[in-house]
């Protein structure tokens, strides 16, 4: 698969090292393609990963992953004019200052992306839990949880699929509006981990009986 990683930082830095480890086509999409930081990222990865501007990566990629700020995603959204057949992979949060969440109830994140995407099929994962998570989603040995939701069975499967590989236990919790529930959790993450001073290497695991 080639993917295009939207966003150079902890998150999209850990998704695309790990797929890239596992064979597939990784091109990160930036403002600043040739900058230190990037460049230095690129290094880092070794061979079968680049960096183009957002628009490129947008229009290379068979699969996308926003992982910006939410404040990013509208440009990000109209970078391009045609998202016809993309899988769009959401791992944003929608966090306002004063860390709230800046939408919920009646929409999300999610939702409102895929208004902005017209022909995209938009899942919701890799938002409810750290960057170190996606490195190493293992926890003495049993994967810990990655929940996702969205509207199209088969993108839903693909990032299955892609979630796995890095090692997670996949939950998928229904239609993309049950990205009202998911975006929340990923709140209490971060309040365990920074307010309650738990400290990033903590995760959701989801037990069956």
């Amino acid at each position: 698969m080639k993917i295009g990683i939207i966003g150079t930082g902890n998150v999209g830095s850990a998704l695309g090292k790990g797929w890239a480890g596992q064979g597939h086509e990784v091109v990160f999409g930036t403002r600043q393609p040739e900058s230190e930081k990037v460049q230095t990222l690129l290094a880092e990865m070794g061979q079968g990963v680049t960096a183009v501007s957002i628009p490129s990566a947008i229009e290379q990629a068979d699969i996308i992953v926003l992982a910006t700020l939410w404040n990013a995603v509208s440009d990000v959204a109209h970078a391009v004019n045609n998202w016809q057949g993309k899988i769009v992979i959401d791992a944003t949060n929608p966090i306002a200052p004063g860390f709230q969440l800046a939408v919920g109830h009646t929409t999300s994140a999610a939702e409102q992306l895929a208004t902005f995407l017209p022909g995209a099929s938009v899942v919701k994962a890799f938002n409810s839990t750290g960057a170190e998570n996606m490195v190493d989603p293992r926890y003495n040995g049993e994967p810990t949880t990655m929940f996702i939701c969205g509207d199209d069975a088969d993108a839903k499967a693909t990032v299955t699929e892609l979630a796995e590989a890095l090692g997670f236990d996949v939950a998928d919790v229904g239609n993309l509006e049950a990205a009202r529930f998911i975006e929340p959790l990923a709140m209490v993450w971060i309040n365990l981990a920074f307010k309650q001073g738990l400290g990033r290497n903590i995760a959701f695991k989801l037990v069956r009986r």
